[in-house]
């Protein structure tokens, strides 16, 4: 009886003690405790670290192997979870290591709670990398949970050098994977490059949507902006139109930010075997090109792949996360993307980036977007390098980008909260978790996509109306200068930047075989002056002339040779043959002018003989023909017409015939004695001779495209092939089965 009353006693003692103070256990009392109604039944031991919603947090500590966790196991025993439990001894114990890992152990294997019912226990780690697994229990047969579990990664000791070389080498595919895809798509679209740039007039939203297309196929807004500079560098386009095509640009480049977004890269390796599979038997050149697309596409995503499990451990490396704390200051942000866009010269990388760190969860959408809008600046550097050493205009086109970008940074800075609650708004969404890793992981890559594009799309709609308005500002920073003093000895439209498109290079080379013909041309028109009166300064203008002509068709050749050297399609073979051989005539006229039209009119002059009234009618009439048929074949090789290319072969005909009447008029002329027939014979057969050889030439420009045409033709029929001879003779060719 005595016994009985005496633990009645106890027990609520026990219960005063619970609700004036902390339990203070020690060890003596625990086999009483046991045994009593009201006590172990309530204890619980609980793991400290928890989320938002008061949940235990199970996250994988991180250390080195060999060395302490860089933060103790920490546990907390509480009384109906309110009350702390003092002196209560806590057991820990290794629940398992990686195979063969040797020297793990606590510090302690049993340590006792304070007076908040705290205790904690430092763990060094084994010698292998892998998941280590411990527990904390408090051995006690209760209905709460008595044990607590914890889970710890050791990183290898070289774990910052596979970092290190892990992202270098993940960056590295994912540009080159990038660069893959973007050369795929050139090709793949290289003729469509053409027509959307034949797109292009003065309407702002035409404008916006060629920048969008011609971004969305060579994968970058720099690339496009250095493609700009070279066009009007190489006046095909004008400054003012380049102002929508930039702002566009910027809402091209998001596609492959949106891309990348997607989590594809658990499946990257299928789509490389599947890219080299069809690269590997593919026969077709359209098939290569889009197995190319595909090898790149799963290039940049194994990069990312690579990328993302290198940075891993980052997920938990304090010194890393109060870095990406820091960036949350929006000019820092800033800074810091602008620096590594400009250092990568890429900004769909560096959100590739930003991308892999919010994979990991190592980032929040308010850290990202600084970040974004410091890789709108970062990129405009590119465009910045290609316009040193080009005219004003393009200097232009890279000071419009700029502007652009940093008025972007300005509209959106001051909107940052406010624009991500915007994106996250339109974004889809998981299971609300706080800021953890894992829901950051979750959500963040695609609210930066949308970031991103919503981004561009705004600054876009917002800007293009002012572009007129920027046009005007930006040519008052930068006037006309006077380029008189331009040494002639330049090529004006080629870019050797865009040999890698071969579709735009050769869009170039023809621009400026058009500016060689034009010249020669010009040659073709003045030499017949000389021949009607004495003027010798036309002949030496004509030789200064013939020594431009011959650099530009060194340049020509050399840079179309260039071209010819990339992997080109069937047509674009057939382009560079076609351009070399009309190359050929062209500086082919140009000779017959010097070499040969040039000592006849200085012969002439030094003879002083003067051509019949009747003869000099004809030699201007033929003149007159003869540059006509010049301007016909500049405008066939301009628009490739067939059409106009059989005419200008009738023309020709019609000139050869007409080239024997006149050699009869005029021996017609002679035999009637007609004065200056006999003394100017040689001289005026001759001229004529030479106006019918550069009418050749010029026909031969034209005849080199229906040449092509018929033979292609040939080859798919299996049949002869009808062409002529320099003589103009026609001759047929079986083709060969």
């Amino acid at each position: 009886m005595f016994l009985e009353t005496l633990r009645i006693l106890k027990s609520i003692l026990f219960i005063f003690l619970i609700f004036i103070s902390p339990i203070n256990i020690n060890a003596s009392e625990q086999d009483s405790l046991k045994t009593a109604l009201i006590d172990s039944s309530k204890i619980s031991i609980q793991n400290v670290y928890q989320n938002d919603n008061g949940e235990p947090v199970t996250d994988i500590y991180y250390s080195t192997v060999n060395s302490k966790l860089e933060k103790p196991l920490r546990v907390r025993v509480l009384y109906d979870d309110i009350k702390p439990v003092q002196n209560l001894p806590v057991i820990f114990k290794i629940i398992s290591a990686p195979a063969n890992s040797k020297n793990t152990k606590f510090l302690y294997d049993t340590v006792y709670t304070d007076t908040n019912g705290y205790t904690e226990n430092i763990i060094m780690l084994g010698t292998k990398e892998g998941v280590y697994e411990f527990s904390a229990r408090i051995n006690l047969d209760t209905e709460k949970s008595d044990i607590v579990y914890f889970k710890a990664y050791a990183r290898n000791s070289k774990w910052v050098f596979f970092l290190v070389t892990g992202l270098i080498g993940g960056l590295a595919l994912f540009l080159f994977g990038m660069e893959l895809m973007s050369e795929g798509m050139k090709k793949t679209a290289g003729s469509k490059l053409r027509i959307i740039l034949e797109s292009l007039t003065n309407n702002k939203l035409i404008a916006v949507s060629v920048g969008f297309l011609i971004t969305m196929i060579v994968q970058s807004s720099s690339a496009t902006t250095v493609m700009l500079v070279s066009f009007v560098q190489s006046q095909l386009m004008s400054f003012t139109q380049t102002l929508g095509i930039i702002l566009g640009a910027g809402i091209g480049t998001t596609i492959t930010t949106q891309l990348i977004a997607f989590k594809f890269t658990d499946y990257s390796l299928l789509v490389i075997g599947v890219g080299f599979l069809l690269n590997f038997i593919a026969k077709s050149k359209k098939i290569k090109n889009i197995a190319q697309v595909l090898l790149g596409f799963g290039i940049l995503f194994f990069g990312m792949y690579i990328m993302s499990s290198s940075m891993y451990p980052l997920r938990t490396y304090q010194p890393f996360i109060d870095l990406i704390l820091e960036l949350e200051n929006p000019i820092l942000g800033i800074l810091v993307g602008a620096v590594f866009t400009a250092l990568i010269q890429s900004s769909g990388a560096f959100t590739g980036i930003l991308i892999v760190l919010g994979t990991q969860g190592l980032i929040t959408l308010e850290v990202a977007i600084p970040l974004i809008l410091g890789t709108n600046i970062g990129t405009s550097v590119t465009a910045i390098l290609a316009s040193i050493n080009t005219g004003r205009e393009s200097k232009r086109v890279a000071l419009a980008h700029t502007i652009f970008k940093v008025l972007g940074v300005l509209l959106f800075v001051w909107w940052i909260p406010y624009f991500a609650e915007f994106v996250r708004a339109i974004s889809p969404n998981s299971t609300p978790d706080g800021n953890t890793a894992a829901y950051l992981a979750e959500v963040v890559p695609r609210q930066i996509a949308n970031a991103h594009t919503v981004y561009n799309i705004v600054l876009t709609f917002v800007l293009l109306p002012f572009t007129n308005l920027t046009a005007r500002f930006i040519e008052k920073v930068l006037p006309d200068i006077d380029e008189s003093d331009k040494s002639i000895y330049q090529t004006k439209y080629l870019e050797y930047s865009l040999i890698s498109t071969p579709a735009l290079a050769l869009n170039l080379a023809k621009a400026e075989i058009i500016r060689m013909v034009l010249k020669v041309q010009k040659m073709v028109e003045q030499v017949i002056i000389p021949f009607l009166k004495n003027d010798t300064d036309v002949l030496d203008n004509i030789n200064k002339v013939e020594e431009e002509v011959d650099y530009l068709n060194r340049s020509i050749s050399k840079y179309i040779i260039r071209i010819s050297q990339k992997d080109l399609e069937d047509d674009r073979v057939d382009e560079v043959f076609q351009m070399l051989y009309c190359i050929t005539e062209i500086e082919q006229i140009g000779d017959i002018v010097v070499k040969r039209m040039v000592p006849l009119a200085k012969k002439r002059i030094s003879l002083n003989v003067t051509f019949s009234e009747e003869g000099s009618r004809e030699v201007i009439d033929y003149h007159l023909r003869t540059m006509k048929q010049i301007s016909r074949a500049i405008e066939v090789f301009k628009e490739v017409n067939l059409k106009d290319a059989k005419r200008m072969e009738k023309k020709y005909k019609k000139y050869r015939l007409m080239e024997l009447d006149l050699r009869r008029t005029h021996y017609d002329r002679i035999r009637e004695n007609v004065p200056g027939s006999k003394e100017s014979s040689g001289i005026h057969l001759e001229l004529i001779d030479h106006l019918k050889r550069i009418s050749s030439s010029a026909t031969n420009i034209a005849r080199i495209f229906l040449e092509t045409t018929k033979v292609k033709t040939a080859i798919k029929k299996n049949k002869s092939i009808n062409y002529q001879d320099e003589n103009n003779k026609d001759v047929t060719e079986k083709k060969e089965n």
